[in-house]
């Protein structure tokens, strides 16, 4: 990427090499790969440096848009401070600060990071369970039919899982703990691992 800069003042930004006028000059695309750094910065061609360091996930953040400046010689592209997303719920209210309702006039929600969480993990963990639902079902209109002991196992095992994983989201209090909890990270005999659990692997 390149900017144009007339007097200290970034006047266009070029997201790809092309042709344009200054000063009534006809300059091609073919400057932006043939000339030379200092030949472009004769006449106000600057290749665009990037400090993207304030941009963040935006799974957990709202950034900025992307912002350029000019300074000490330099074009810098750059993203000014992130906001962290709500982690909690909370009623959706107009701009007069009146209650929002559906159409069955019940408070309309929007929901924070950890619903959004441990919405996921309930899909994941119903998932898990569904191919084994069979067992529960035969098990309760088949008399004598018992649940194979790993099949019972198993779904144990995902349920507890699930409700380990959603305790530990509803004790995060900032957007970077809840990050943290989905970082892997190596461990010390090679693996990685992140903080919160995972499910066990299906049984077949």
């Amino acid at each position: 990427m390149y900017a144009l800069v007339i007097k200290n003042s970034i006047e266009k930004l070029f997201t790809y090499p092309k042709g344009f006028i200054l000063n009534d000059n006809q300059y091609s695309a073919d400057i932006f790969t043939k000339w030379s750094k200092e030949e472009k910065k004769a006449i106000g061609i600057y290749e665009v440096e990037f400090d993207h360091s304030n941009k963040k996930d935006e799974a957990y953040y709202t950034n900025t848009n992307e912002q350029f400046k000019f300074e000490n010689n330099k074009v810098i592209s750059y993203f000014g401070t992130a906001t962290p997303k709500r982690l909690e719920d909370e009623n959706a209210v107009d701009e007069d600060g009146q209650a929002v309702l559906d159409d069955d006039g019940n408070q309309v929600i929007n929901y924070g990071l950890k619903t959004e969480k441990k919405k996921i993990v309930k899909q994941q963990a119903s998932g898990l369970l569904a191919p084994t639902d069979w067992y529960v079902v035969k098990a309760s209109e088949v008399q004598g039919y018992t649940i194979p002991a790993n099949i019972s196992s198993f779904r144990a095992e995902v349920r507890t899982k699930s409700n380990e994983m959603e305790t530990m989201i509803d004790a995060c209090t900032t957007v970077d703990e809840l990050k943290a909890l989905y970082e892997y990270t190596k461990q010390q005999d090679g693996t990685t691992a992140r903080p919160l659990p995972t499910f066990p692997k299906e049984v077949i």
